[in-house]
């Protein structure tokens, strides 16, 4: 394939934008983020499920560029909290909340719980402006923390502790926990097919007729 496919990761933050070129790197593609382009309405993340959000803003920036995109939902999941706070991650300690607030709500919560196992799932979606898509998971099993640990990170990555390492996320290096975390595994199974993938679009991607210049 000599020309490129350019994909748009349906965000605006440029550090997802960069992992995912780096992961890409060596394919015949030109990543792109939303700030490529002008204005574009915010998506509702409502759906049910993290396969449902990632396929809500990967088809709907898809239709609205004409391009094919690529979103992500991820998200905490704790077994004695029946999966909570799951899809609502970002929200569960409320509106405008620190990340420390988040992790200091689920301490609470956990507070003489002896089942502290926990993962943090990432779903993928591929989507064509047909609304075509595909999808992709990955998941990292851990334990929530008694206490936070280390400064590395972001939202639960100081409690969320992952035995392999003996160390919770926010004390891992970023190249280490970027290999090992729930979105590099769900970006390693797309780079594992991506060959696949990209064969996949160029069927889904509607032709363009070109028409001769009439004068």
């Amino acid at each position: 394939m000599d020309e490129k496919t350019t994909i748009v990761i349906a965000t605006r933050n440029r550090g997802k934008t960069s992992e995912i070129r780096e992961i890409l790197e060596g394919f015949p593609v030109l990543i792109k983020n939303l700030d490529d382009f002008g204005p574009i309405p915010e998506i509702e993340e409502d759906g049910a499920s993290f396969e449902e959000n990632a396929y809500k803003k990967a088809s709907f920036a898809a239709r609205v560029l004409g391009l094919p995109a690529l979103a992500d939902d991820s998200g905490l999941c704790v077994n004695a909290l029946d999966g909570a706070p799951g899809i609502h991650s970002a929200r569960f300690a409320g509106e405008n909340v620190t990340d420390a607030e988040r992790c200091s709500k689920l301490l609470d919560l956990l507070k003489n719980v002896d089942d502290r196992s926990a993962a943090f799932v990432c779903a993928i979606s591929i989507a064509v402006p047909t609304g075509a898509a595909l999808s992709y998971e990955g998941r990292c099993e851990g334990i929530i923390a008694e206490t936070r640990s280390g400064e590395n990170g972001f939202g639960y990555d100081p409690v969320f502790y992952y035995p392999p390492a003996a160390m919770t996320f926010a004390q891992m290096p970023a190249a280490e926990k970027n290999r090992v975390s729930h979105r590099g595994r769900a970006l390693e199974e797309v780079k594992t097919e991506f060959d696949k993938v990209l064969k996949w679009i160029s069927l889904q991607m509607p032709i363009l007729e070109k028409s001769p210049c009439l004068r």
